[in-house]
């Protein structure tokens, strides 16, 4: 069986291992085919597809689009990110691209952001954030993790996460972004194929099936979304028979991978989830975009 992980980061955003360093990794691994998906960009694109040929690994294009939802919940209207995964799309659609750059200045706009609240109680400056980048990285929370851990003041990603960087801290900024549905509409143009990263990663072992946010999915759905990430580590066991059930009803791509950031990054480790040859199969016959190396 062929080993395929579709979700992937290098240090074009906020991996810790080169486009190089991901492939020789990835081969390490026992990786056959993989996807560089960063966010927001495909600069790694090219680095990428070269260093993988030259392991004998197969190559997908790939990125993760920043969207923003409003999901009601309990008749309260609640705005939260969706991550898309776009598979094979037109590196060139100035219509994508224009979104992207969009999305890489307002994600530099809300780190600054987190920054300053930060600085009001440790002596962080955004320049020792950006010596956390590569040059013309995409900027995100991860990078400020960083910082952090270099500080000593947290002992890695994790922990800064859990207080500095929560969603529900103290030093919380939220971003904008481009709509799910519009999203989803510009990856479709682009010739690319979207599929939701990590769905539902939130949802507790005690939830009831019919508290879950059917009409957001059936409403991407109908916008174009074709698959969905249900093998991932923060998709629970409770939301991925509900995910292949609704996969099912509506033909949609299944995918499985890893979302590994690197071995010092995140604990995601290459190839704990994989996608089946046959999912990877309809992606490529789906995408229109641009051509996977294999």
């Amino acid at each position: 069986m062929v080993k395929i992980d579709l979700h992937t980061h290098s240090t074009r955003s906020d991996g810790l291992d080169s486009p190089t360093q991901l492939m020789e990794n990835a081969a390490k691994a026992g990786i056959e085919i993989i996807a560089l998906t960063d966010h927001d960009t495909v600069s790694g694109w090219d680095e990428g597809r070269s260093s993988a040929a030259k392991l004998g690994l197969g190559f997908v294009p790939g990125i993760e689009v920043t969207s923003v939802s409003d999901v009601t919940r309990n008749e309260k209207t609640y705005r939260i990110s969706v991550h898309l995964l776009a598979y094979l799309p037109d590196p060139d659609h100035q219509a994508l691209e224009v979104v992207l750059d969009d999305t890489v200045a307002t994600r530099e706009a809300r780190g600054r952001a987190i920054v300053e609240k930060l600085a009001e109680q440790i002596p962080i400056t955004w320049e020792m954030v950006l010596d956390h980048l590569d040059k013309g990285a995409t900027i995100g929370r991860p990078a400020i993790a960083d910082t952090l851990v270099t500080m000593g003041l947290v002992a890695d990603r994790s922990a800064a996460f859990d207080y500095y960087l929560s969603t529900d801290g103290p030093f919380y900024v939220s971003h904008s972004a481009v709509s799910t549905i519009d999203a989803i509409g510009l990856i479709r143009q682009a010739g690319g194929v979207p599929v939701i990263a990590h769905p539902l990663k939130g949802v507790g072992p005690d939830t009831d099936p019919e508290d879950l946010p059917i009409a957001h999915f059936e409403e991407m759905i109908q916008a174009g979304l074709q698959g969905v990430e249900v093998y991932h580590r923060d998709v629970p066991e409770t939301a991925r028979k509900w995910l292949l059930d609704l996969a099912d009803k509506h033909n949609l791509v299944v995918t499985g991978s890893s979302d590994y950031h690197g071995l010092e990054g995140k604990p995601n480790r290459l190839g704990e989830n994989t996608t089946s040859q046959e999912m990877l199969d309809r992606i490529i016959e789906l995408g229109t975009g641009t051509k996977p190396s294999l």
